[in-house]
């Protein structure tokens, strides 16, 4: 397993350039997601089937040659559990690979779980045993160890075999068009505008604040997510949510009783003149200004019932399709259309995933028919 490592925007034009001459390119990251909010990359790995490279962003001040591969779509790109992945070349290049296919979804499509890993399925396919043991290496350090190097360019040096044999079943079973749906719909969720305003939504345990509570959690979260972007902070490095939960919950307005209430003290040290003042300003918000009280699918009359009516249909398909039941349809899907009919009334405009492409005849119209 031969490869080089790029630390030079010349010899990564000359990479890239080589690459896209081919129909598909293997790719991986390794990035850092401990205290940031962002991911941080620290190694690409690139594979045309003759070359594989090391690429260094670190190191690299001009990586428009890479970018313009990315963009390239001319050439298939090719990688495995891509979620992470798409996030980290969003947020460091400004755009998602395009066309990609995932061979962890290639894989689901054969009748495996949807969260196989790589190295199970190189060891199932290719009787190759994998070393794993730096997959939670710090790939920001420099220099890196030749074990972490090998480790990385593995992961793609492997990717080309599997994607092929993956290829071949995927097309002889009649699911390639549909893998490549689902790879385009996962690289859709990756794209997306949080509203700063609508952060407390997102946070575990809202629903049970009453609306009053809730004036004084919106601009508390609204604040967090600004602060842990502008510093590049993990959420919960900025302001543990139970503890902004427990200030909204009790509308705490003094430091001492924060400490009281178990509020983290490094944390009330250096926010609490700033929580103070927005709790002070949301008590004085008018009732009818209030939030609305947030209102969980599951506490609707006969949610139980229909989900387990949905769940059937779902083993139903599964039986007959012999893809895994999460894979078809995961307990977020099946809230996503139970919500779809009785909040958005069929909105043809925000279609749940099992209402389009390739889960919309296997199963979207039969699950639709069962909601009223």
């Amino acid at each position: 397993m031969n490869y080089q490592i790029i630390t030079q925007s010349a010899e990564l034009a000359t990479v890239c350039q080589k690459a896209r001459n081919v129909d598909a390119v293997m790719l991986d990251t390794e990035f850092v997601r401990t205290r940031t909010f962002y991911p941080q990359l620290g190694l690409i790995q690139l594979f045309d089937g003759e070359t594989l490279s090391l690429i260094d962003p670190l190191e690299i001040d001009d990586m428009t040659a890479f970018v313009e591969l990315l963009k390239d779509t001319s050439v298939m790109k090719v990688l495995h559990a891509c979620g992470e992945d798409l996030e980290v070349f969003f947020n460091s290049f400004g755009c998602l690979p395009q066309p990609m296919v995932d061979t962890q979804i290639m894989a689901a499509f054969l009748g495996n779980g949807l969260s196989t890993g790589f190295a199970a399925l190189v060891e199932a396919n290719l009787g190759v045993a994998l070393d794993k043991s730096e997959s939670r290496t710090d790939w920001m350090a420099r220099p890196l160890t030749q074990k972490q190097l090998d480790y990385a360019a593995a992961d793609v040096y492997y990717l080309k075999p599997l994607y092929e044999k993956l290829l071949a079943q995927v097309e002889q079973a009649g699911w390639w068009q549909a893998a490549q749906q689902e790879c385009a719909l996962i690289a859709s969720k990756r794209i997306k505008t949080v509203d700063a305003d609508n952060a407390y939504l997102e946070i575990k345990g809202a629903w049970q604040l009453r609306p009053k509570a809730l004036a004084i959690l919106k601009p508390l979260a609204t604040w967090r997510y600004k602060e842990a972007v502008r510093r590049d902070l993990a959420l919960n490095f900025v302001f543990k949510e139970n503890d902004l939960l427990t200030v909204a919950r009790l509308g705490i307005q003094n430091r001492h009783q924060m400490e009281q209430e178990g509020v983290d003290p490094r944390s009330a040290q250096r926010h609490s003149a700033r929580i103070i003042s927005l709790v002070k300003a949301a008590k004085a918000t008018p009732v009818d200004q209030y939030p609305e009280t947030i209102e969980r699918l599951m506490d609707k009359p006969g949610y139980k019932q229909l989900f387990k009516v949905l769940k059937d249909e779902v083993k139903k398909a599964s039986d007959s399709s012999g893809l895994a039941t999460e894979f078809l349809a995961s307990k977020k899907q099946l809230n996503s259309i139970i919500s779809w009919v009785w909040k958005r009334q069929r909105d043809q405009d925000k279609l749940p995933d099992v209402m389009q492409g390739w889960r919309l005849e296997l199963l979207g119209e039969k699950l639709n028919k069962h909601i009223k």
